[in-house]
């Protein structure tokens, strides 16, 4: 399969955006537009961690791409806040305006502001799922020893997405550390078996109804 990847990365301007989903949604948009302009076929995207939500918002909003894979993406945006912003975030960030993200070492990682919180509180996955199209075909990867996005919201994804397939990679952390070869052929291989389903109806099932724990296979 000759495949051409575009790898789109953030640089943040001024304050952290914490939510602004939508409007990465847009850029996203804007990407997919001018590559079609260059005459490009756009035949999946592919987002991790946030950008897992993104691919997914951008295929609940604009219906134009029929392969999606959400890698780690966090179904349940409100929780695990408290554990980055403290206890009481919400009364401190209204009362201040933003609130600064610090390490362990004290030094400001990022600023999180009240318009950003507020876009994230604001963003429900579980209906934006549900306008995700019976006709886009949806993988959702997730590492099984992930400290960042807990593996049950993994498990969400597939209650209300209607054309959806879930793999667990055992042992994988949050950025896939010591298991890329592993999600890359995972990733790959969804993609090459979906643009090939209608030459070969006998592939359409490989992936179906497995929703549990297993060493990189769907």
């Amino acid at each position: 399969m000759n495949v051409k990847v575009i790898l789109l990365c953030r640089e943040s301007e001024g304050s952290f955006q914490y939510g602004n989903y939508y409007r990465e949604v847009e850029d996203l948009r804007a990407v997919v537009q001018h590559f079609r302009e260059q005459k490009y076929v756009i035949t999946a995207i592919v987002g991790h961690s946030k950008g897992g939500n993104v691919v997914l918002l951008y295929a609940s909003k604009y219906k134009d791409i029929h392969i999606v894979v959400n890698i780690s993406g966090r179904f349940n945006l409100a929780r695990g806040m408290e554990g980055r912003l403290d206890k009481n975030f919400i009364q401190r960030i209204k009362q201040d305006g933003y609130i600064d993200v610090k390490n362990k070492r004290g030094k400001i990682m990022y600023r999180v502001t009240e318009d950003s919180l507020m876009d994230r509180l604001s963003t429900i996955t579980h209906l934006a799922c549900l306008l995700i199209p019976q006709g886009c075909s949806v993988l959702t990867i997730h590492g099984s020893m992930d400290e960042i996005v807990p593996a049950e919201d993994a498990v969400e994804f597939t209650k209300f997405i209607s054309n959806h397939e879930l793999c667990f990679i055992e042992g994988a952390d949050h950025e896939y550390t010591s298991h890329q070869d592993e999600l890359t052929s995972l990733v790959l291989e969804f993609i090459k078996i979906h643009i090939d389903k209608d030459k070969d109806t006998s592939k359409q099932t490989r992936f179906r109804r497995v929703h549990k724990s297993i060493h990189s296979r769907f």
